[in-house]
């Protein structure tokens, strides 16, 4: 199986807060019809699960649905009112021993807002779970039970405790989180952010605050896309940007400076060591995104995380984020990017601007480019939006790449103006709110690929590809999805 180069044991103890379950919406639209066809009986499956460990806690990343037959693998039960058939339970237990998953056994509750295990329900875990327990070896087990609008979970570890899910994750078009029981008002909001609250509420604010989101590159889109996250309440960015400020990145760059930039060491006729001066010592981009940021919200957690986010100490400060925006360039970015994307079940959005230009270097098409990648949507490997070949050039030195060059010059960087990054950022981010706060209406153009013509005003959309076999976006068993970090 495929491992990812920045995939490190975490040798930190996990927090003890509750734990959290995600689950992509293809997984749960499935569930959710078999549990509730309608004749308000007890129905039951098997979820299988990734794990991932940090500092936020323990999430529980929802890999493989097995829908358990009524009467045939769901029956009448002595001790409960029906229960999994022990084939059926031994087969997926095996499973998840094999594949380093959790397993999960689910079954349905009446009613709505809340729900609880049974004294029965409780009863029988403890019957049972030991001993899945040492068939697991070493992986969680435990169950969920699910009603109209809430889950609970009750998990069963190798260290002889049990453990709660506090919420769970659906990522479906809004993201919604559900709970046990229904979740208490927000307390009174602040006045910052009064205006904001009355388009999406207290509980969209509080949603926001608790979020943690990535931002792979700080330049043209990056710095201006985490500035919105602060200004809208994000409470946790992570911006990671390997690169200083230049002179051509000022027209580009909002609230960025002349002195960011060192522009002093850059005039006419200065010798070429008191210029490459200037370069060492001009700002960080991640450092002017934070400073950005903080003038919004003093209280907010930024981390300016100077580097290479193929860097796997780097990778690693994103895998626990709640979403994640990529506005840098290359391909080695957009590798990693798709990949802690279905790894880790993290959904997201490239943005980018494109300028053509004909062989004349006259301008052909300017596009604004935003591209939203979901465990469930097609990914960029699919897409044909990664090549293997960029990726092996970008990772070789930079006089090694000049010296392979056929054409001087080739590495010249790309036409960008402000404005046009502005049109993505915009899009991408309204649409990260709206998902967020639950106020996204269903389109025919959900989940789509969208350019926007500035020349002609025309939006193209594109249906993105979904390949069953894909390594990283497929569920064969090889594949990464939902794998998190296996427990060995």
């Amino acid at each position: 199986m495929k491992t990812l180069p920045f995939i490190i044991q975490q040798t930190h103890a996990a927090s003890e807060e509750p734990w959290q379950l995600v689950i992509p919406a293809s997984i749960w639209t499935l569930l959710a019809d078999h549990l509730f066809p309608g004749d308000h009986d007890e129905h039951g499956a098997v979820l299988t699960a990734g794990i991932v460990r940090t500092e936020r806690g323990t999430r529980l990343l929802a890999r493989d649905l097995f829908l358990a037959r009524d009467g045939n693998e769901f029956v009448p039960s002595p001790h409960a009112h029906r229960q999994l058939t022990a084939e059926f339970v031994n087969q997926r237990i095996r499973h998840c021993r094999d594949e380093q998953l959790a397993y999960l056994a689910i079954h349905n509750h009446g009613g709505s807002g809340s729900v609880a295990f049974s004294s029965v329900d409780l009863r029988s875990h403890e019957r049972g779970y030991p001993a899945l327990l040492d068939i697991a070896r070493g992986q969680p087990v435990g169950a969920l039970v699910i009603a109209d609008g809430a889950v609970a979970g009750d998990i069963w570890t190798p260290d002889g405790r049990r453990r709660e899910i506090g919420e769970t994750v659906i990522l479906s078009r809004n993201i919604r989180r559900l709970h046990p029981e229904a979740a208490t008002a927000p307390a009174a909001h602040r006045e910052i952010d009064d205006r904001q609250i009355r388009v999406y509420g207290a509980a969209g604010q509080a949603v926001l605050r608790r979020l943690k989101v990535g931002v792979i590159g700080a330049g043209g889109v990056g710095l201006p896309v985490a500035s919105a996250l602060a200004r809208l309440g994000v409470g946790h960015i992570v911006a990671i940007d390997p690169d200083h400020v230049e002179p051509t990145n000022l027209p580009r760059l909002p609230e960025s400076t002349r002195t960011d930039a060192m522009t002093f060491f850059d005039r006419e006729g200065q010798p070429r060591w008191i210029r490459s001066l200037g370069r060492r010592f001009s700002a960080p981009k991640v450092k002017v995104a934070r400073r950005s940021a903080r003038r919004a919200r003093k209280d907010i957690l930024f981390e300016a995380i100077h580097g290479e986010v193929s860097d796997p100490i780097v990778a690693r400060r994103l895998i626990d984020c709640d979403y994640l925006f990529l506005a840098a360039d290359s391909h080695t970015a957009r590798a990693e990017f798709n990949s802690l994307v279905h790894q880790y079940l993290i959904p997201g959005v490239q943005i980018g601007s494109k300028v053509e230009l004909t062989p004349e270097q006259d301008v052909h098409g300017i596009y604004s480019i935003v591209r939203p990648v979901t465990p469930d949507s097609g990914c960029l490997w699919c897409n044909g939006l990664i090549s293997p070949a960029r990726i092996t050039d970008e990772l070789l030195p930079k006089h090694i790449r000049e010296a392979q060059r056929y054409v001087p010059g080739a590495d010249a960087p790309a036409p960008s103006v402000g404005t046009l990054n502005a049109l993505g950022v915009a899009q991408a981010t309204n649409h990260f709110l709206l998902a967020a706060t639950g106020l996204l209406r269903k389109s025919t153009t959900d989940g789509d690929y969208r350019r926007l013509d500035t020349l002609t005003g025309r939006q193209i959309t594109e249906i993105p590809r979904k390949d069953p076999d894909c390594i990283e976006c497929g569920h064969g068993t090889g594949s990464l999805m939902a794998r998190g970090q296996p427990v060995h």
